[in-house]
């Protein structure tokens, strides 16, 4: 396989390489190696612009990559990767800003092109700027017309070059060394061995792809936004097919790996990042965002909540406007409530931090519920500390504690307290100030301008 990677994309009007732009929060290039590797076939991969951070982002052990420099068209590409193929393999002519080829439409394409030359052609009804198929009145291939060098008839064929070959790679070698740069942008086309292969005699056979956005490449930010829906929704539709609810397919987002069990709901806006797993029976309101995390079984998670790196044990409740930080864990029936933040902390079965209330470097216990405004104070400004709340912990509202701090089973804290020593078990901890009154006081008043 050989995948052309080298394009500046003046379009993108960006210095970072197009290649590099997401779709679904994977680099166009990534999806195609992704293709690639389930062929099972050496990849290389001919880069150029920007192509050392393409290397470093994408690099594999299964890739070869070759630099093209100048960038003298696709012909000249493929040309400096042929060299380090056998000649009697057969390749695959790929393309990094072609996302969503399909691996069995490519093995398809690969077996037409085992003797002599295949190509990948499609029919659009505006074919605008792609090399046109020209055929004989037998039907058969005879050559392809870029559009820049296009006369008016040939201007009006509906079918179109994709770019996607395969040919022996001897063949292949021979035609390129015959193919010259006398045409409108002075380069060497790739298109040109078609006609090499008919005056050698040699069938062109052609396919024609499943769905158009199969072979749509991407050359500006709006065919970018256009192919991310269009992926977007085919996920949507695929996860309604086979028993997910999703409030608005249109309104729905994966941007990485998405596993979903039985009777889950997905309402509006919700985003998923990363690798996340959702058990059965899960439901998850609007404006929501996952990252990286796990959520067992019957958990409802309310709208504006942030999860990340977190895990989610069954038949628990998070949110609204919750967030839960890399290394959280939360065992069953956990209740998490509104502008509360957990971060590295783990609560055990039944537990429950309901409002505006931080949890930092903390270990809580079974059945303890921490009153709203409490804070662990673990940093001290240069190290973390651990929080250690026992089972049936009960922590009045508005409450700090100061790590390291242990907080025995079954304690109480009383409200307002800042508790800055271990609790004992089964006991009342207070530390507040004795209130006063001063009689007589008078509330400033606002001076009046002259």
């Amino acid at each position: 396989i050989i995948i052309l990677a080298a394009g500046k994309g003046t379009r993108m009007y960006s210095d970072v390489p197009k290649v590099m732009f997401p779709l679904a929060g994977k680099p166009l290039l990534g999806h195609v190696l992704q293709t690639a590797a389930a062929l099972n076939a050496q990849t290389t991969v001919v880069y150029g612009h920007g192509g050392e951070q393409v290397r470093a982002a994408l690099q594999g052990d299964h890739i070869r990559w070759v630099k093209q420099e100048p960038q003298l068209g696709t012909g000249h590409a493929v040309m400096q990767a042929l060299p380090a193929v056998d000649p009697q393999n057969r390749v695959l002519i790929l393309y990094g800003d072609v996302p969503l080829i399909k691996g069995s439409t490519l093995t398809q394409l690969a077996e037409l092109g085992q003797g002599g030359l295949a190509l990948l052609t499609a029919h659009l009804a505006n074919p605008q700027g792609y090399g046109r198929i020209i055929r004989d009145g037998n039907g058969a291939i005879r050559a392809i017309v870029e559009q820049k060098d296009a006369n008016p008839e040939q201007a009006q064929i509906k079918e179109i070059n994709t770019g996607f070959l395969a040919a022996p790679a001897h063949l292949l070698q021979s035609w390129l060394s015959r193919v010259g740069n006398h045409n409108a942008q002075g380069e060497y086309y790739l298109t040109d061995v078609v006609a090499e292969a008919v005056a050698d005699g040699i069938n062109v056979a052609s396919l024609q792809p499943d769905e158009l956005e199969e072979v749509t490449g991407i050359n500006d930010r709006l065919q970018l936004a256009q192919l991310e829906r269009y992926y977007q929704q085919t996920l949507a539709r695929n996860l309604l097919k086979t028993g997910t609810s999703i409030a608005d397919p249109a309104r729905f987002d994966v941007r990485g790996e998405l596993s979903v069990g039985k009777d889950v709901f997905i309402d509006i806006n919700v985003l998923f990042l990363g690798k996340v797993r959702l058990g059965d029976r899960v439901h998850i309101g609007p404006h929501v965002v996952i990252r990286d995390s796990d959520i067992d079984h019957d958990v409802e998670i309310l709208s504006h909540s942030v999860i990340d790196g977190a895990r989610i044990g069954a038949h628990g409740r998070i949110g609204p406007f919750a967030r839960l930080r890399p290394q959280t864990q939360l065992s069953e029936q956990v209740h998490i409530g509104n502008f509360v933040e957990i971060k590295k902390s783990t609560l055990d079965r039944g537990s429950k931090v309901n409002h505006l209330s931080y949890v930092g470097d903390s270990v809580v216990g079974k059945n303890v519920n921490i009153g709203a405004g409490t804070i662990t104070c673990n940093y001290d400004g240069a190290n973390k500390h651990q929080t250690i709340i026992e089972d049936e912990v009960f922590v009045g509202s508005c409450t700090q504690l100061v790590a390291p701090l242990t907080l025995g089973k079954g304690a109480t804290i009383g409200a307002g307290s800042t508790i800055t020593q271990d609790a004992p078990p089964g006991e009342l901890s207070l530390a507040r100030t004795q209130q006063t009154t001063i009689k007589g006081w008078k509330r400033p008043v606002k001076k009046i301008k002259s």
